[in-house]
């Protein structure tokens, strides 16, 4: 079966490594290309590539002002990512207790040693 490609399909988009880094990276605030070169160290045509497929995907917005673009994460895109992983939640909520409780177990071993 043909693979889906990344640009028609958000779930695949964030599927490469270096996409989930700059999607952090636009969190919280609005960066150029050049801004955003500097603080990853990559290359410019590899930031462009990786904004174009986020971009296409909706998963950040442009906005223009003059010759500049600036880039953000579209947090209402990302929506139907969170809501297909939330009910992994309880899982790994359950994973975590589980290991506390061990972890507890074993200190209060250790000091009765």
């Amino acid at each position: 079966m043909a693979r889906t490609p990344t640009t028609h399909d958000p779930f695949n988009a964030i599927a490469e490594p270096k996409r989930r880094e700059l999607l952090q990276l636009l969190e919280a605030q609005e960066l150029s290309v050049s801004e955003i070169v500097d603080r990853l160290g990559w290359s410019q045509p590899t930031v462009s590539k990786h904004l174009g497929v986020l971009k296409q995907v909706g998963l950040v917005s442009e906005r223009r002002d003059g010759r500049h673009r600036f880039y953000r994460t579209n947090a209402e895109q990302l929506k139907p990512i969170y809501d297909w992983l939330a009910p992994f939640e309880h899982y790994w909520s359950e994973s975590f207790d589980r290991l506390d409780d061990l972890l507890e177990q074993m200190k209060k071993q250790n000091e009765e040693q």
